[in-house]
């Protein structure tokens, strides 16, 4: 069995520092908590007939109105007539759980025990081991061979927000709930074939495999091993394994969660195969396929040929695709401890995450398009219910875990993530404090600050720059309850131009540093050690897969959004993008804005903004470049 290179923090040891991804946070954990018990519920107790509602409570006499009545009720993917009802619970207990470990929040805690209490509670009416917000009919109408929108893939979700809920918020009666669901499938797939298996497994799973792995690895039961085999896609993954390409025009977001599953199952069960598999799935998805300058290889929810995106400028990625994909590698990048993965994370997170949520309603763009005049369709707060909404409040729980790792030697710190973690070395309580300069460096989703006030206003103070700076400057402070040795892992990402410049205590590090690999530093650390870092980048060009002279522009690891309706052709040399865009609105009262460009020497101009900033505003991010090696 191959060793695991890094692993991650317990829940809770890592907190967000305040500023703009901390208020993201909080307007996601503002939207969970929005959701009421009975609207959340409703359908689960309908199910297991602990609820139904006639409009007058059934008599002649009574009132013709209702406080619950149905203008109050979740509607779109969730509403009583839509075969995908329940879905949301799931990522609802996933995000609430997370958000627990990473505010403490007792309300937040009582209100997702008060759930899952609930949960048991139409378990144990629908006679013990069956929980879902449809009937079990749809399961024999799937094994009978007739259309059900995805049975397998709603109990997944509510499956994995129950395993999350005892993992991390460590509600018992969650795991009880899911080995009474685990024995409903253990006996119900005990009665198919591997063949009609087979056929069943073709119809969307989504994580099942994950959750019986995930299950497996807490009870060791022989039972819940046996799942594992049975939810094994073989007609999927041994395809991978012969080379295949078996995911062109095919379900992204059907495929990735089964590729999720054999991760699971590789670390719990040791079977190499199923590393195999994912590895395979990564070669085919990824490596071989190409990315856009998102990091999206899918559009329509579907992936796209290999090396071929042009034809393909539709809808744009899927965020559920997204958040699963940034999964995927996390999982290998804790695998390997291969940079290239972490580098992928940030590049989905920057443009994919922050870019699917709008900035001041919290909502959720299940698809964000990249061809000329794409807007960002936004989702409401109780009439929509994609599966988007799913994903949104799961990935916006959960920033903190890709930040520190730890492997044998010290911590890794992986993503440049304001935030702070406390951890034991030997006997010695650390605590590491990472925050980002917004004043002698850019800082993205920037807006008013303290620090920045104080440097509009106080004249005795250093100089502010006059231009925006071209770097990302960040420090972290040590705090050592003993002098402690171990080593820091810093990661230099792929959008790093030129030299970074690294000091401990002042004193420069020396060595010459590439893109996309580690700074290793060992030392005695003390309290009160600092370490200082400036990652200088560049406006830079990135072509489209298929489409050599169509480009995207990126500003260090942040894609650039042209605020245009329609297709412009641009001339100037994409190989030196300064002629084509320049700095435009650099500096807002008390805070630079990155990502803020114009064009130059164009007929017409375009002013351009991160993609993450966009919210109703027509745009678009591939540009036709007539090439002119001799523009200046």
């Amino acid at each position: 069995m191959n060793a695991i290179k890094m692993s991650e923090f317990p829940w809770g040891q890592v907190r967000l520092s305040e500023g703009p991804l901390k208020a993201r946070f909080e307007l996601n954990k503002h939207y969970v908590m929005s959701l009421s018990n009975d609207n959340l519920l409703r359908n689960f107790y309908l199910e297991a007939g602990l609820w139904s509602y006639s409009g007058n409570g059934g008599t002649t006499s009574a009132t013709t109105t209702s406080m619950d009545g149905p203008e109050n009720w979740h509607w779109g993917w969730e509403s009583p007539t839509c075969e995908l009802r329940g879905h949301m619970m799931g990522h609802w207990l996933s995000a609430a759980a997370r958000i627990y470990a990473q505010t403490d929040d007792q309300l937040v805690k009582a209100k997702a025990d008060y759930i899952v209490k609930e949960l048991a509670r139409c378990q144990e009416a629908s006679g013990g081991e069956w929980l879902a917000a449809f009937p079990q009919s749809y399961m024999s109408r799937m094994a009978n061979g007739n259309w059900v929108w995805a049975p397998h893939y709603t109990v997944h979700k509510l499956l994995m927000g129950l395993g999350e809920m005892y993992a991390i918020a460590k509600n018992e009666q969650a795991l009880t709930i899911m080995i009474g669901m685990a024995s409903w499938f253990h006996h119900w797939t005990s009665q198919f074939t591997q063949r009609q298996m087979d056929d069943l497994l073709d119809m969307e799973t989504g994580g099942m495999l994950e959750t019986w792995a995930d299950l497996y690895g807490i009870t060791r039961e022989p039972k819940h091993r046996e799942l594992i085999e049975r939810y094994d896609r073989r007609r999927f993954f041994d395809a991978l394994l012969r080379g295949e390409d078996v995911l062109t025009n095919k379900h992204a977001n059907t495929q990735i969660p089964e590729i999720l599953g054999a991760a699971r199952a590789w670390e719990v069960t040791g079977e190499n195969r199923y590393r195999e598999v994912v590895e395979a799935f990564w070669r085919s998805a990824v490596t071989l396929r190409g990315i856009s300058c998102t990091g999206a290889g899918d559009d329509a929810e579907l992936w796209m040929p290999p090396g071929r995106f042009a034809e393909r400028m539709g809808v744009g990625q899927e965020h559920c695709g997204n958040y699963n994909m940034m999964r995927l590698s996390h999982v290998l990048f804790r695998w390997t401890g291969d940079p290239v993965y972490a580098d992928y994370w940030e590049r989905r997170f920057i443009n994919g995450v922050l870019a699917h949520q709008h900035g001041e309603t919290g909502m959720i763009s299940y698809f964000l398009g990249i061809g000329a005049g794409s807007r960002k369709k936004w989702g409401s707060a109780t009439q929509h219910f994609w599966c988007c909404h799913g994903t949104l409040v799961q990935a916006n729980a959960s920033y903190e875990q890709q930040i520190y790792l730890q492997d044998e030697s010290g911590v890794v710190i992986n993503q440049w993530l304001p935030s702070s973690i406390k951890f034991k070395s030997g006997d010695s309580l650390i605590s590491l404090d990472l925050q980002q300069d917004g004043q002698n460096g850019v800082y993205p989703l920037n807006g008013w600050n303290v620090e920045g006030m104080n440097a509009i206003t106080k004249v005795h103070t250093p100089p502010i720059s006059i231009h925006r700076p071209n770097h990302f400057v960040y420090n972290v402070k040590v705090t050592c309850e003993k002098d402690s040795e171990f080593t820091l892992k810093l990661r230099l990402p792929w959008w790093v131009k030129g030299q970074p410049l690294i000091s401990v205590n002042g004193v420069p590090l020396s060595g010459s540093f590439r893109p996309s690999t580690f700074i290793e530093i060992r030392r005695t650390w003390r309290t009160g050690d600092t370490l200082n870092i400036e990652l200088p980048k560049a406006l830079t060009t990135e072509p489209f897969p298929g489409l050599p002279d169509r480009v995207a522009f990126m500003d260090g690891p942040i894609v650039l959004a042209g605020l245009v309706d329609e297709e412009r052709r641009l001339r100037g040399n994409a190989e030196e993008p300064d002629t084509l865009l320049i700095p435009d609105r650099e500096r807002n009262h008390s805070w630079w804005n990155p990502g803020y460009y114009r064009t130059t020497n164009q007929e017409r101009g375009i002013r351009f903004i991160p993609l993450y900033e966009v919210k109703d505003e027509a745009y678009t991010v591939y540009f036709p470049i007539d090439n002119d090696r001799h523009t200046e």
